[in-house]
């Protein structure tokens, strides 16, 4: 017979304490874990020489075309830009808001340009079979097993392998929500975080189509993971700001985003005993009892 003065378990005064913070803390490891992808991208590139052929090749056209881009913007349309916004903001919000404008009509530019013209089919793929995930990449293009290194490895693909597919609805919104940076103090946040969760969004695309996910599957995944991707983005986007750099970004935040996929792969791997597929379901949540979540990182 149990004692009458015997806790019900979980009444320890530390699970009260516990519970009020827990998913808020939860929520803050989650952000922090895929906010620094776009940083580990940077770390993972620069420690390997191998990778360098990806991003050499395109990295001086593309910054002589950065270049031009941000000379004109802010030869010609700074300064009109700031003598509109001293009127709402005085001059020292203005002169933050007017280069975060200046930087994001940039960006649409360079983003156009960028998707249209410069498509790279190799860093995701190079990342994946660097982790080990040679399997996942060869059913979509030639290998050659013996090669040295990843990227060497890499052959023609013999399906599309854009990192993410041209999107005029993510130039749109770039262009949609550059007028928040009029709005003082939030503004500018608003517009980074707003276009840097579309951005996140995308940043797994190839990964789901190596994997053979339809529309609804990606939908699914992308809804089970709307929290890290928007962090994942505005840290990004933060990076892509950056003037003359920012196509160095675009490259290296690609491998941040393969560096995560790798991760997911991983840990999915283990729960399942195979390599994941289309026709893994994400398990279905009832109201019946006490709900898990999974940590997604």
């Amino acid at each position: 017979m149990p004692s009458p003065t015997a806790r019900p378990p979980n009444s320890s005064p530390l699970v009260f304490i516990r519970r009020p913070i827990g998913r808020p803390l939860g929520y803050v490891a989650r952000a922090v874990k895929s906010a620094y992808f776009p940083i580990q991208g940077i770390w993972y590139f620069v420690r390997r020489p191998a990778f360098y052929p990806l991003f050499t090749g395109r990295l001086l056209p593309l910054s002589i075309i950065s270049l031009l881009v941000y000379f004109i913007l802010f030869a010609f349309a700074f300064a009109p830009q700031l003598a509109f916004l001293v009127i709402f903001h005085g001059w020292a919000g203005s002169l933050i808001n007017a280069t975060v404008l200046v930087l994001g009509e940039g960006l649409v530019i360079i983003q156009g340009l960028f998707e249209g013209f410069f498509v790279d089919e190799c860093r995701v793929d190079a990342t994946l079979i660097d982790k080990g995930f040679i399997e996942l990449v060869a059913p979509q293009r030639i290998i050659f097993f013996d090669a040295p290194n990843p990227v060497k490895k890499l052959g023609k693909p013999t399906q599309r392998a854009e990192y993410q597919p041209w999107s005029l609805t993510q130039i749109a919104e770039l262009i949609f929500f550059l007028p928040l940076n009029l709005v003082p103090y939030v503004g500018t946040p608003a517009f980074i975080m707003i276009t840097g969760a579309r951005l996140g969004k995308l940043s797994h695309y190839r990964w789901f189509k190596l994997r053979g996910l339809d529309k609804k599957a990606m939908k699914r995944e992308l809804s089970l993971r709307s929290w890290e991707y928007l962090w994942f983005g505005t840290v990004a986007m933060i990076l892509e700001l950056i003037p003359i750099l920012n196509f160095f970004f675009l490259l290296t935040s690609t491998a941040g985003s393969a560096l995560w996929a790798a991760r997911l792969e991983e840990r999915a791997r283990v729960r399942v005993g195979r390599p994941v597929n289309a026709d893994d379901q994400v398990p279905q949540q009832t109201t019946d009892g006490p709900v898990y979540h999974d940590d997604p990182i």
